[in-house]
């Protein structure tokens, strides 16, 4: 594919789509007759992708990863020294080679992606990311902050009713468990899907109308998607409203709501009900 393009942006476009090509390539040469070793390779096989590329191309950059040894443990310098190195500089890849490894696994799924964001110390917004992109390899599509999506339009169903009917993106494996009666509560119905990032492009793309996470999760399993859904005008915060943020100490970032900007108070509100 050539030099990448220098803008970050596209050069995270860029980096999701080499990544993206390298699992479709896996999957067909392993197959899935061992879905543990066809697991451990996606992993690494994109990891390892990333990495170089950034070694090579973004060097003075630091960088977050799930695949990095200590990762989840960032924030004692004893343990991942990568840390410190991170907690100081001033731009941050914060990275999942592969968002949805079960899903990545299983022949016919396309619901698993490749997360690429940066960070920035003086980005104006909150959650300080600067650019991002979703690979959605087995979907043939990339969403990035280059090239944002247009604002989810109304869905047919609701345009035609005069109401929302709220279509929600529900953890396959482990769904909040509150949130049957908070769907139950605003009259939406569930939609189970794979990984974080196939979830919140499906907002991006309005195939959904929300997403909620509760119940565990880290900075890489939503920059990227994060990233590329506020620069498509979504909202995107904490499930008690605050503002998410980004390359913090501890980089754990257990809980999450993007959804339409219209639904954001509804949703708000029902979470104060049910999330306690």
């Amino acid at each position: 594919m050539g030099s990448p393009p220098m803008i970050d942006g596209a050069f995270a476009r860029w980096l999701a789509s080499r990544a993206g090509q390298a699992l479709l390539d896996l999957r067909t040469e392993l197959g899935f007759a061992d879905t543990g070793a066809l697991k451990s390779a996606g992993d690494k096989v994109s990891h390892d992708l990333i990495r170089t590329e950034l070694a090579r191309w973004r060097p003075g950059d630091a960088v977050l990863s799930e695949e990095d040894e200590g990762s989840r443990l960032a924030w004692a310098a004893e343990v991942n020294a990568g840390a410190v190195s991170r907690l100081t500089a001033d731009r941050v890849w914060i990275i999942d080679p592969l968002d949805g490894t079960r899903e990545f696994s299983e022949e016919g799924r396309s619901d698993w992606a490749v997360h690429i964001a940066l960070w920035a110390r003086n980005a104006p917004s909150p959650h300080g990311l600067v650019a991002g992109a979703v690979g959605l390899p087995a979907q043939h599509r990339v969403l990035g902050t280059d090239y944002p999506p247009a604002y989810p339009p109304m869905t047919v169903e609701a345009a035609t009713a005069g109401e929302r009917k709220i279509r929600l993106a529900a953890s396959r494996s482990r769904p909040p468990v509150f949130l049957t009666d908070l769907a139950e509560d605003v009259g939406a119905h569930l939609v189970p899907m794979g990984s974080a990032g196939a979830k919140i492009a499906a907002v991006v793309t309005g195939e959904v109308d929300a997403y909620i996470h509760a119940g565990g999760q880290y900075e890489w399993d939503s920059a990227a998607p994060v990233a590329v859904a506020t620069a498509t005008g979504l909202h995107a915060s904490r499930i008690d409203g605050s503002a998410l943020r980004y390359n913090e100490a501890d980089p754990r970032l257990p809980d999450l709501l993007v959804c339409r900007k219209d639904l954001a108070n509804r949703l708000l509100a029902a979470l104060q009900r049910h999330s306690g």
